[in-house]
């Protein structure tokens, strides 16, 4: 019979030991990350939790006590705030006028964007990296400086006729198709640059095989590309919806009809007509961050990995 080696018997049973020990010293090494982290998350959170207590709660209280102070007597809370915003303040057309903007806006970005990113990216044409340099360059031209000469255009070309089923004008200013045109020429860029990183970034094999079965461009793009881009698209979905949903400039400028305002604009008509009533204003604030806290809770395990996969490859 052949003798056991001592010396491999006491390194296997030292092992676990080597482990729990490695694993020790990295949960202590990383104790003061995992601190900070919380530390941070705490911070971000404590004005949200403010801005929400305080939408609950009666106008006296608000005015004598601070918001912490519901903790103490949680009783004395109310939903009062959110009735007299939706009701009276013309809140719920509000935010149904903000899904109208930002949706179809959302979504004309993304179906634009990817066509255009694909071309970029696996297309061959004349000055290809030329025009996707001067659309990179357009990143950094400010909205602000383009909202005078957009109005006037709007201006030229408004329609007066009345859009069917949603309201407003075809076409021009105080128009939803207007805006929804504005917002998907302010968002392509970011738009395009990133999608185009990311197919840029997949295997080029996929191409060459779907090509060698006959598959054309379109074939590739809606049956490989996309499937293989939802992290990208997901992650970009976010963006452009968060945008455009907070977007308050723009709407200002091109909607004239108040009842076509989003949520933005109606937000500062209160601030205007009731700044001494702190408590309508959190119901209305929020009832504004409501959906795109839905939205991002959603889409939140494509967004890190859609935001780094866009950047692994240019």
């Amino acid at each position: 019979m052949a003798r056991r080696n001592p010396s491999m018997s006491g390194g296997s049973a030292e092992a676990p030991v080597a482990l729990a020990l490695g694993a020790a010293r990295r949960t202590v090494a990383r104790f003061p990350l995992h601190v900070a982290i919380i530390g941070l998350m705490v911070l971000w959170s404590v004005p949200t939790i403010a801005l929400l207590v305080s939408s609950f709660r009666e106008p006296t209280a608000i005015a004598s006590s601070g918001w912490w102070n519901a903790i103490k007597e949680p009783f004395d809370l109310t939903v009062g705030n959110y009735q007299s915003v939706l009701e009276k303040q013309g809140m719920a057309r509000a935010f149904v006028n903000s899904i109208i903007i930002t949706v179809p806006s959302t979504v004309l970005v993304i179906l634009v964007a990817a066509l255009a990113a694909y071309a970029f990216a696996w297309m061959k044409f004349p000055a290809r990296n030329l025009l996707f340099l001067l659309m990179v360059a357009l990143l950094v031209v400010p909205v602000q400086m383009t909202l005078i000469p957009v109005l006037r255009l709007y201006t030229d070309v408004t329609v007066d006729a009345e859009l069917p089923l949603l309201g407003g004008r075809i076409f021009g200013t105080s128009s939803y198709v207007g805006i929804w045109v504005a917002h998907t020429a302010y968002g392509l860029p970011f738009a395009i640059y990133l999608l185009r990183n990311f197919f840029g970034s997949l295997p080029r094999d996929l191409f060459e095989s779907a090509y060698l079965d006959g598959a054309s461009d379109v074939g590739v793009f809606f049956r490989i590309v996309l499937p293989l881009s939802m992290p990208a698209i997901s992650a970009l979905a976010i963006f452009q919806f968060l945008w455009v949903w907070n977007d308050l400039l723009v709407a200002l400028i091109l909607l004239g009809d108040p009842t076509l305002a989003p949520m933005t604009l109606k937000i500062t008509s209160l601030v205007s007509s009731f700044g001494t009533n702190y408590q309508v204003l959190t119901a209305a604030a929020f009832i504004s961050m409501a959906l795109p806290l839905f939205i991002f809770f959603a889409l939140q395990r494509y967004f890190v990995q859609g935001i780094l996969a866009g950047a692994v490859k240019g």
